[in-house]
């Protein structure tokens, strides 16, 4: 059940379709921060980085080798992750509209479905049918073999398709759907996400620019941001990668493929297709095409609006699903045959869903030195340790603020660093080589409390607790105190990002009336 028809049954009062509302198309919902800003800011992470890094490195500040050497493992890894966003971010692309394709230019627009119901998916076919600057040819591709689907695209004028093996998931339904077209380019949709009529004026140009061009990528809006408080940290995040990291990228020639809101040349694709070996199709398809000599380009616009997870259980399963095949995309990166700068972007990119374990060993170790004795720092040095890494911490955060263009909250950091566990998880799947499953994230949330989701995150906290008490009642020297703040700030941190799967849902969003696709319909309605 849908947010939209949970809430009809409540018999609250009826609210849009948050996809077909009129949004603020542009950049504004991504933000652009002052390049003079980030550059400043970036100049001065530097210089925190060189203090505390060569207070840390220093070989009078060993004590425990064990501990001190998994500090020194950590602390470097957040430094090349660190270092690697500046680097991006300072160097970011806008680029002009270009000159428009024929248009009679034929477009296949696909819309790959699984198990949504009809309230999702007719409002992205009615748009896709609407879309301006081509001949466009909408396919709903449905490996959900239902009849009710079927009956909707014909209702709609939309091409309906179907296979007799569901394998390879998403990539499986699309590879499929390509052998039974064959227009020149190839747009996709999730089919929660709702495009703007310009979405191919503003993309299709860039085919016409460069004759090598793969695909051109757009972002990913989650239009119930504002209606659920998961979605809305989950958007925050999503902002920051579809702003000044994904515009820095498309300037290093790196933009990736993310699946959705996307437009292909079906040249570039070729006989190969999506990769189905794996659960991230479109971040190791952006990979092979580069690999093959294609390009890539990003129009930093929100020219689609879907949904966003509305709950801790549908947001840890897609980032879950995202950890697992970007962590198995590192050995195909580093093989790859790549410029060092594209290859750089995928490993940082693909990487980063290793920072789950810099936060577990961030909590550990102040737990273990309370409950121990044993600590990573000599113990004349362990009260200096806030002094030199919190300048360099605190910075590094406000430079993420500042890339965000003011739209990286503080509940998108705690729900990163509260869902640690994910990254733990997905790591030893990765390395165990357990096959991955295709989870399609649900497109509506669950109205209960979800705690044994975020399970691992109760049993830090209780962790961080315990230790914090035993701590206080032994000793108050510098040194104790300092570590009882680490794993207070931390205990804070997971609490508060952990908060959600302790909430009650109300659905943000009540059911519109049934679509029939004739008349004045919510999406012409809100794109004129």
């Amino acid at each position: 059940m849908t947010t939209t028809a949970r809430h009809a049954s409540t018999g609250a009062a009826a609210l849009p379709d948050p996809r077909v509302a009129d949004p603020a198309w542009g950049e504004s919902p991504l933000g652009r921060p002052s390049r003079r800003r980030l550059a400043l800011s970036v100049l001065v992470d530097v210089v925190a980085a060189i203090w505390y890094f060569a207070w840390l490195f220093n070989p009078s500040r060993v004590g425990d080798v064990e501990l001190y050497s998994v500090l020194a493992v950590v602390e470097v890894f957040n430094l090349v992750q660190a270092v690697g966003f500046w680097l991006t971010i300072v160097r970011q692309r806008r680029r002009e509209t270009p000159p428009p394709l024929d248009p009679a230019t034929r477009v296949d627009v696909f819309v790959p479905r699984y198990d949504e119901p009809e309230e999702v998916v007719a409002p992205v076919l009615a748009a896709a049918l609407r879309l301006r600057g081509a001949e466009v040819s909408v396919h709903l591709l449905d490996d959900g073999d239902d009849w009710e689907m079927r009956r909707l695209a014909a209702r709609l004028g939309a091409n309906y398709i179907r296979r007799d093996e569901h394998v390879g998931a998403k990539a499986g339904n699309i590879n499929h759907a390509l052998t039974v077209t064959d227009a020149p380019y190839v747009a996709v949709f999730d089919c929660d996400h709702v495009p703007h009529p310009d979405f191919l004026v503003e993309t299709l140009g860039h085919f016409g620019v460069d004759p090598r061009m793969a695909f051109v990528q757009t972002p990913q809006h989650y239009a119930n941001a504002e209606q659920n408080e998961v979605a809305q940290a989950s958007w925050s995040q999503q902002a920051l990668f579809f702003g000044s990291i994904c515009r820095g990228k498309d300037r290093l020639g790196a933009m990736f493929c993310c699946g959705t809101n996307v437009v292909f040349s079906r040249e570039a694709l070729g006989a190969e297709g999506f990769p189905e070996d794996t659960v991230t199709e479109d971040f190791l398809l952006g990979l092979r095409l580069h690999e093959r000599g294609w390009h890539s380009a990003y129009v930093p616009k929100v020219l689609a609006q879907g949904l966003g997870p509305e709950d801790m259980g549908s947001y840890t399963s897609q980032q879950l699903r995202w950890a697992r095949g970007c962590l198995s995309a590192i050995v195909p990166a580093l093989r790859a045959k790549l410029p060092w700068r594209v290859k750089a972007q995928y490993l940082l990119s693909s990487m980063y869903f290793l920072s789950g374990w810099t936060v577990l060993v961030y909590m550990a170790l102040p737990i273990v030195r309370i409950t121990t004795g044993r600590q990573p720092l000599a113990a004349a040095n362990a009260d200096q340790f806030l002094l030199h890494f919190g300048p360099y911490f605190a910075l590094a955060l406000l430079t993420v603020a500042l890339g965000g263009g003011g739209t990286y909250s503080y509940r998108a950091f705690t729900l990163a660093a509260a869902t640690f566990w994910v990254h733990v998880a997905a790591t030893l799947a990765a390395l165990t080589r357990r096959k991955g499953r295709f989870v399609v994230t649900p497109k509506s949330g669950s109205t209960g409390r979800q705690p044994l989701v975020v399970w691992p995150t109760l049993l830090a906290v209780a962790g961080l607790a315990t230790a914090i008490g035993i701590g206080l009642s032994h000793s108050r020297d510098a040194s104790m105190l300092n570590n009882v703040a680490f794993a207070s700030v931390h205990l804070v941190i997971l609490m508060v990002g952990a908060s959600a799967a302790f909430h009650r849902h109300d659905a943000a969003v009540a059911s519109d009336p049934p679509f029939t696709g004739d008349g004045l319909d919510p999406v012409v309605a809100a794109s004129g």
